[in-house]
């Protein structure tokens, strides 16, 4: 029968320091009482699967403590659970300022990361969630649960409570998000400032949620906008199933600043954080001069850093149709920071409007189509990180540049696999979601 070594992390509830407590070993009866106590409703008890170590998991307490179970057979002996992930980072923390948020609560050594890759590249933050409870004193364990699995962002927060906390200086990488083949994703741009929500992506933590009762999360925000990240969301609003997970353009990643989900960003398989409310996070938006952006309920939006079309859109809940036709443009990227667009004011697009182009059928991409349809397909390529055979372009006539670009996309993604011939079917449009013309 297998055998589990047993600890417990205790962070100190004065310095959050992490004392570690070897208990010694139990067989898989008593595993089993343990998974099946935590999986009572209403438990306090949490089962959280380590994302490295097969067969290890912890046990959040709402006390503030961890429970740590390793197989015996992979863990060693036990002095393999004195926590000393954070050891491994690479470069020395900077001293207090404006790296660590004012008053903010810190775990652990701050040695979590290093400098960025491309600290030329735009700014950006990354909202995920603990997919644990909130509340009570599952802050500190849930901080041990990400020291002790190594995938600590720079900074956690509790909804509920309004606790704060970093792990590390906001202006060095963090290790919540997988690389992205040999890119590191978590160096990515000027700060890749990564926010650790404590929450379920199924229940997003925005509902019911108050800012203004709320100073930490005030002062969260404040320290984000110091860092440069534009209020937008680059790829559009976090989506709210994990069906729905699907838009992660590396180039918008790689080119522009704002706010992402960990579901839109490149090389990850996670749906976090959720459906959550854009009109909190990062809450009402800023002009350049970081005054208060013009009043969208005139009827217009001044283009900001990192926007789109297709963000505007989505925001303003409207198409990129009425916004290209509204404001007399005819190129759907030619907007510039500054420039005042007007809104449509007859109060939101119809709800049960289609927002993206249907399907035309397989036999409508052949050579010698021509159409604004097969422009639109390739500069949604190109939008996705999709656009290397192009060598000018994208344009109306149906080429081999598209073909072979539709085919990168199709071998990207699992679920189209079988598909990889180049001509869009049924399921790769879907997934392309190329906006109503």
């Amino acid at each position: 029968m297998a055998t589990f070594h047993v600890a417990v992390d205790h962070p100190d509830p004065d310095t959050q320091d992490i004392t570690t407590t070897y208990l010694g070993t139990v067989d898989q009866a008593h595993i089993d009482r343990v998974r099946a106590i935590a999986a009572l409703p209403g438990s306090a008890r949490h089962v959280k699967e380590h994302p490295r170590h097969e067969g290890a998991f912890m046990v959040l307490r709402d006390d503030g403590d961890l429970d740590v179970y390793e197989p015996t057979e992979t863990a060693g002996t036990h002095e393999g659970f004195v926590p000393t992930l954070s050891s491994m980072a690479d470069a020395p923390h900077p001293a207090s300022g404006a790296a660590y948020i004012d008053g903010v609560t810190r775990f652990g050594d701050q040695r979590i990361g290093g400098p960025m890759d491309t600290p030329l590249e735009p700014p950006r933050a990354v909202w995920h969630t603990t997919e644990s409870p909130a509340g009570g004193d599952y802050f500190t364990s849930i901080a041990a649960y990400l020291m002790r699995a190594g995938v600590e962002p720079q900074v956690i927060y509790c909804p509920v409570t309004d606790r704060l906390g970093q792990f590390g200086p906001l202006n060095l990488s963090a290790r919540a998000l997988k690389n992205d083949g040999t890119k590191r994703t978590n160096r990515t741009g000027k700060v890749c400032i990564q926010i650790e929500v404590l929450g379920r992506a199924q229940a997003p933590w925005t509902k019911g949620f108050n800012p203004k009762a709320k100073p930490n999360f005030q002062r969260l925000l404040t320290a984000i906008r110091a860092h440069g990240i534009p209020d937008v969301w680059p790829v559009g609003a976090p989506p709210a199933t994990a069906a729905l997970a699907t838009e992660r353009p590396r180039t918008t990643w790689e080119n522009k600043g704002g706010h992402y989900g960990h579901s839109q960003i490149p090389g990850q398989d996670h749906w976090d954080p959720g459906a959550i409310d854009t009109g909190i996070v990062p809450g009402s938006p800023r002009s350049a001069d970081g005054g208060a952006a013009p009043d969208t309920g005139s009827g217009t939006y001044t283009v900001r850093a990192g926007d789109t079309l297709t963000s505007i859109a989505a925001a303003h809940r409207t198409t990129v149709a009425a916004l290209l036709s509204l404001n007399g443009i005819k190129n759907a990227d030619a907007i510039t920071v500054g420039q005042r667009l007007r809104l449509p004011t007859t109060g939101p697009a119809n709800p049960t409007a289609p927002l993206y182009e249907p399907f035309p059928g397989t036999a409508y991409f052949h050579p010698g189509r021509r159409s604004p349809l097969v422009t639109a397909l390739g500069r949604r390529l190109v939008e996705l990180g999709f656009g290397k055979h192009y060598t000018s372009g994208p344009g109306p006539e149906w080429t081999e540049a598209d073909r072979l670009n539709t085919a990168d996309f199709q071998r990207s993604r699992p679920e189209l696999a079988g598909d990889a011939d180049g001509i869009p079917g049924p399921r790769t449009w879907a997934a392309l979601k190329i906006p109503k013309l």
